[in-house]
């Protein structure tokens, strides 16, 4: 499937992990899915009000195999916008759905080695350009976000690393077109984070 390096909007200042609060949502704090896996369906709230399609039901189990006590990874937030008008002149559908999955290493430590992480994310971008070619209307994207790990000693810059953000897209003719193909990317996503989190453990 297609993939690419994404700009985004810049990340001025470093993200942490944990984390409490954002700019658009001050209550918004992290949750534990590696510890507290039961609070996946309950507490994504960008997700709840599209749950009644399969696609989301996709997406969870995603998180829940990415948070898996065998895994050798672990999210730390996402986001979701459900179907709205298309705005990309490129993609001729009417209808988008865009969210991001942010991913690290579950041992912090390998997280502050930038070449571990341009790794782990070249090594997805492999997997995903190898399965269902064919599938023309979603996308990945991966951009390295710095992160400060909040449990790591604090002298000498110990802290700082990054973390990969996962963003996707996902196109159609109408609403239920466009989960469809978004359930499509998460199934596509959820293999290749599966066979990258073996790789990475051995």
């Amino acid at each position: 499937m297609k993939t690419c390096e994404y700009a985004g909007a810049p990340f001025l200042d470093a993200r942490s992990h944990p984390w409490q609060g954002s700019a658009s949502e001050p209550a918004a704090c992290y949750y534990d899915f590696t510890a507290s896996p039961q609070l996946i369906r309950r507490v994504l709230e960008d997700f709840l009000p599209w749950a009644r399609y399969s696609a989301i039901e996709t997406f969870y189990a995603l998180l829940e195999r990415l948070n898996h006590p065998r895994s050798a990874l672990e999210s730390n937030d996402c986001a979701f916008l459900g179907p709205h008008p298309n705005d990309e002149p490129s993609v001729e559908k009417a209808v988008l759905c865009s969210g991001r999955v942010m991913v690290l290493f579950r041992q912090l430590t390998r997280n502050t080695s930038s070449d571990a992480i341009l790794s782990l994310e070249n090594q997805l971008h492999q997997e995903l350009g190898a399965l269902d070619t064919a599938f023309a209307w979603g996308r990945v994207g991966t951009s390295v976000v710095p992160t400060r790990y909040l449990s790591l000693p604090e002298s000498n810059d110990q802290q700082l690393g990054a973390q990969l953000m996962i963003s996707f897209w996902a196109w159609g003719d109408s609403d239920a077109d466009t989960l469809s193909n978004l359930g499509r990317l998460f199934k596509n996503l959820a293999r290749a984070l599966r066979i990258v989190s073996a790789r990475v453990a051995a």
